[in-house]
């Protein structure tokens, strides 16, 4: 049976096509997918991202729409019967296809897919829109193998100053090359950012990543904040020695070190709560052989709070810890890279239109926060954001078991729809202001904090 919303606006018509959006969802869920565990790989800018993207493109062009790519690597999806860059402002819908390693189908590729089925009902329909809806798929927003997560929504919110001059992955392997292979040009990375009002607003669909809309049978969550996230990337530096005749008085383990950071981490947001959660999720020991002493430990801390002083706080406490485990074990700990998103909060308008979408039908819904971060904290500093939740079964995500039932994946997309005829002035009489003047949601200024390597 078609699972198709049909809204009638005028004499116009706007479908989506549920059958449509599941079967590009399970095939795109084949690129990266691991038999054996049933996990999907697809990490920024490897050969299963480019031919996830290459599918994606594909979609685009039968479906009569027009895919290019930017020099970020971003894929921008329009409507072929508009002349690219027309003057009209964007109503900009997306996510991101890229994955963490083995991970489930719908982290981020259900939004891309939900937003291309959006643009595809409005070419269908013959709308005739005062801004011209694009759907976007951001290039590496997850980070996994080229550790610069966000990196298409951060050169499309023009935050170069934020990003590598030349970034490498962590076996130090150019981003330029992977770049250029993806269709991107990282000398004309300035060309990827779009100046502020050039879009009246962005709409990202995803899946929850967590149990609230389960647990309170909600359909439907509207996202009101998005937490911030503060990426560490430490270098714990010892000697490595035979693990035999190195006599425990004198060592210099930088894996007993990296140990001790794990659990500062947990202390940090477990005991103490400084931070809503703080977690150690890569570790990469030299020369990792058993009968050797870690010579040296490559690892990240992944920091979050939706409050910009809390995390600043957190922060400058784990450095403090970083150089008393430093001391205590003899070893050398220097903060490498770091990578930042500020907690922002979503357009109050655009909170309002996909609440009235939700109502109108008949999907139950409530207001809560994100704890995942999102490419739509980039763009919000050049346009209203807005961000819609379907419920994550289990509450799980990041892992081959996420999953979400097909009903609530085709309602989201339901609610993408009529949530884009509002706020374009299509769809309801009632509805609220559509935002014809674009303004920058709310978002928390981080505190000045000193960088300093931490270290004996």
């Amino acid at each position: 049976m078609t699972s198709t919303l049909v809204q009638r606006t005028g004499g116009l018509s706007a479908d989506i096509d549920g059958d449509r959006l599941l079967r590009r969802i399970a095939r795109l869920g084949r690129i990266g997918l691991d038999p054996e565990t049933g996990g999907i790989t697809r990490e920024g800018f490897s050969a299963a991202d480019c031919e996830a993207r290459a599918y994606l493109m594909d979609e685009a062009r039968d479906a009569g729409l027009l895919p290019t790519v930017d020099a970020a690597g971003n894929i921008i999806i329009r409507p072929r019967h508009t002349a690219y860059g027309d003057g009209r402002q964007v109503l900009m819908m997306g996510s991101h296809l890229d994955t963490v390693v083995n991970a489930g189908r719908l982290d981020g590729a259900y939004g891309v897919l939900a937003a291309l089925e959006v643009v595809q009902a409005f070419e269908e329909g013959g709308i005739d829109s005062p801004y011209e809806p694009v759907a976007v798929a951001f290039a590496n927003e997850e980070g996994a193998l080229f550790p610069q997560p966000f990196w298409g929504s951060m050169a499309m919110a023009g935050r170069l100053a934020g990003l590598p001059r030349e970034p490498r992955d962590h076996q130090g392997r150019r981003l330029r090359d992977a770049l250029r292979r993806a269709g991107g040009d990282l000398d004309a990375l300035g060309s990827a950012g779009w100046p502020h009002g050039s879009v009246a607003a962005y709409l990202e669909l995803h899946v929850e990543q967590g149990p609230v809309l389960e647990r309170s049978g909600s359909r439907i969550g509207v996202v009101d904040a998005i937490t911030g996230r503060t990426v560490l990337t430490l270098e714990v530096r010892g000697a490595a020695g035979h693990s035999g005749t190195s006599p425990m008085k004198g060592r210099r383990d930088a894996m007993a070190a990296a140990a001790r950071v794990v659990l500062a981490a947990e202390h940090i947001a477990g005991e103490r709560a400084l931070c809503r959660v703080a977690t150690v999720g890569r570790i990469d020991p030299h020369p990792n052989t058993p009968n050797t002493i870690a010579g040296s430990v490559r690892m990240t801390v992944d920091l979050r709070d939706t409050d910009v002083w809390r995390a600043a706080t957190a922060e400058e406490t784990l450095r403090r810890m970083l150089d008393a485990i430093a001391a205590s074990t003899g070893t050398e700990i220097e903060v490498v890279a770091e990578t930042r998103s500020d907690p922002v909060s979503t357009s109050e308008v655009l909170r309002a239109a996909i609440e009235r979408s939700a109502d109108e039908l008949g999907l139950p819904h409530e207001v809560l926060p994100s704890g995942a971060g999102h490419d739509a904290q980039m763009v919000a500093d050049i346009a209203p954001i807005g961000m819609i939740f379907v419920p994550s079964l289990g509450g799980i995500s990041h892992v081959p078991e996420e999953d979400t039932a097909p009903a609530d994946l085709v309602a989201g997309a339901r609610v993408l729809l009529r949530t884009a005829l509002r706020t374009i002035g299509i769809g309801s009489e009632d509805r609220p202001d559509a935002p014809h003047t674009p303004h920058t949601p709310h978002t928390h200024s981080a505190p000045h904090i000193e960088r300093h390597t931490t270290g004996s």
